[in-house]
């Protein structure tokens, strides 16, 4: 079994982040500051390198205001 981090699903899950923040028109440093997270925190998950939990997850949606679903397929 392939660890999550570089699973299919995470790799959709990282994309859709990236996505979202782009159509919220913030930029990595301004999620980070509304997350309490440092800018290379964003980064890195958005690069694939950090994996995220539910509740991580739960609170970028609220930041993008997208539903939990749009991160998962």
């Amino acid at each position: 079994m392939s660890k999550a981090i570089y699973s299919k699903d995470h790799k959709y899950i990282v994309e859709q982040l990236k996505k979202a923040r782009k159509e919220t028109g913030l930029e990595q440093a301004e999620v980070a500051k509304l997350l309490g997270k440092t800018q290379s925190h964003i980064s890195k998950v958005e690069a694939g390198q950090r994996r995220i939990d539910v509740v991580a997850l739960k609170e970028f949606a609220k930041i993008y205001k997208k539903d939990i679903s749009f991160f998962i397929k």
